[in-house]
């Protein structure tokens, strides 16, 4: 238990130090001592309107939709037994992406943006299994196979879509393209479906163990292998649905943080599945956190953040695990 506990308590402590970070930083930065008293209760009214509904839910958006990904991403690595996968390799942030941007393009805004991106997930997640599964059972290689021809036509969908739009609605449908936090102003809704799947995931550790080593293994240890597959398809494309409607698609945070943690935690689903979602958490803080201050008063999309931050650490990864 020791072993389980020590980890996850030094990343639910690195977790808060970097949600307190992004409280802190911005165009107006603010004193630890005034920060501990707009969350304590009290506090000048300016500062508790910065916090309280400006950069708070910001962060914890944010901090949702790391774990949402990095979760999806180590479900992704074991339904698949290809520590390469990654939440958007079946097609589903392509669907999403076609949603949003149909939204964008009919003018409206807001929840409809998110409604529609979610829609388009789901509709991509119901695509790949419908065709992967055609009259037979699926297999790894046929669903992965089905899921990047599907985002290759989801791809040329979102061009078609950005070289019709008007001029003035390219920055924003770019920008959401990229991953962008700007309009994230809900994070309860994930963070609960975060918190649930971590606490669901955990008796279910031991069976995920024994499905990463191949099915013909966990079928004779008494494993249900076709329902626990479903199970963990459609919770990685929900997770991963949830997450590109809060910011759009974020790349990297779902690939390399549970490739990292494998390397320094081992795979021990039980552990890898709430480390997960503290790490990719605290990595998409922080990289929010640099995304709205590092050219401030200017914003980048936290996607090229996590760009620039997973591809040189995704690079030493492989190079270390020759």
């Amino acid at each position: 238990m020791r072993r389980l506990t020590l980890p996850l308590a030094f990343l639910l402590a690195a977790s808060l130090a970097a949600l307190g970070l992004s409280a802190s930083v911005g165009s107006a930065n603010m004193a630890l001592a005034e920060l501990w008293a707009v969350l304590s209760g009290s506090g000048d009214p300016l500062s508790r309107t910065l916090i309280l509904e400006l950069r708070l839910p910001r962060s914890l958006s944010a901090f949702a939709t790391g774990g949402l990904l990095a979760v999806a991403g180590a479900l992704m690595q074991v339904l698949l037994r290809n520590p390469l996968a990654d939440p958007y390799v079946l097609g589903l942030s392509g669907g999403a992406a076609v949603g949003a941007l149909a939204a964008m393009l009919a003018g409206l805004g807001g929840m409809v943006i998110s409604g529609s991106a979610f829609a388009g997930a789901l509709l991509s997640t119901l695509l790949v299994f419908g065709l992967a599964h055609g009259t037979g059972s699926w297999t790894p290689s046929r669903l992965l196979l089905t899921g990047v021809v599907v985002a290759a036509g989801w791809g040329a969908v979102v061009t078609l879509m950005l070289a019709l739009s008007p001029a003035e609605r390219l920055p924003g449908m770019l920008y959401w393209l990229m991953g962008d936090l700007a309009y994230a102003r809900a994070p309860m809704p994930s963070l609960l479906v975060l918190v649930l799947v971590c606490l669901l995931g955990f008796p279910l550790g031991r069976s995920l163990n024994v499905l990463a080593r191949g099915p013909m293994q966990a079928a004779a240890l008494g494993v249900a292998v076709r329902p626990l597959e479903w199970t963990i398809y459609i919770t990685a494309s929900l997770l991963t649905a949830m997450a590109v409607t809060t910011a759009g698609s974020v790349g990297f945070v779902g690939l390399v943080v549970p490739h990292m943690l494998r390397l320094v935690l081992g795979n021990d689903q039980r552990l890898i599945l709430p480390a997960c979602a503290l790490a990719g958490g605290t990595l998409l803080v922080l990289a929010d956190t640099l995304a709205r201050t590092v050219i401030a008063p200017e914003q980048l999309p936290v996607g090229v953040i996590t760009a620039l931050i997973g591809v040189p650490t995704f690079l030493y990864l492989l190079y270390r695990s020759r």
